[in-house]
C-alpha cells in the first residue's frame, strides 16, 4: 500500500488482499496467552483481531477524521466454560456522535461486513 503513487494503485493493492467479506486482517493479538502466565487460568484462550479495509476507513474519514481511532476494528473471541464469545464494538455507534450522515452510513456498511464474517465464523 505504501508503495502506490495512486488511487488506483492503492485501490488494487488493497483488493488484492481481502477477504470475501471485503475485510482483511491487520493483527492479532494473543491475550490468553497473557492471561495464562502466573494465574490461575491456565487454559484461557482469548484473541484479539484487528480487521478492516483501508479504503472504507478513507471514505469514514474523508467526513469524520476521528474515524481513524476506530478503524480498523477490533474483534475480540474468547473462550469461557460456557462457550466462545465474540466481543465487537459497532462503528456506526461510535461514529454516531459525531452526526455526520455520510461518515454513519460507511459505518453501518462496514459493521454489517464485519457481523457478516463473525456469522460465518460462528457457523
Amino acid at each position: 500500500m505504501q508503495e502506490a503513487k495512486s488511487a488506483a494503485e492503492l485501490d488494487a493493492a488493497i483488493q488484492r488482499v481481502l477477504g470475501k467479506t471485503g475485510l482483511m486482517l491487520f493483527v492479532e493479538f494473543d491475550h490468553g496467552m497473557i492471561v495464562r502466565k502466573g494465574t490461575e487460568r491456565h487454559t484461557s484462550r482469548i484473541i484479539r483481531l484487528v480487521i478492516g479495509n483501508p479504503l472504507i476507513m478513507k471514505e469514514m474519514a474523508k467526513h469524520v477524521p476521528d474515524a481513524g481511532s476506530y478503524a480498523p476494528v477490533t474483534v475480540l473471541v474468547d473462550e469461557r466454560p460456557d462457550g466462545v464469545h465474540l466481543s465487537y464494538d459497532r462503528m456506526a455507534s461510535l461514529l454516531g456522535t459525531y452526526g455526520n450522515s455520510d461518515a454513519l452510513n460507511v459505518a453501518r456498511d462496514l459493521d454489517a461486513k464485519v457481523e457478516d464474517l463473525l456469522r460465518r465464523a460462528a457457523a
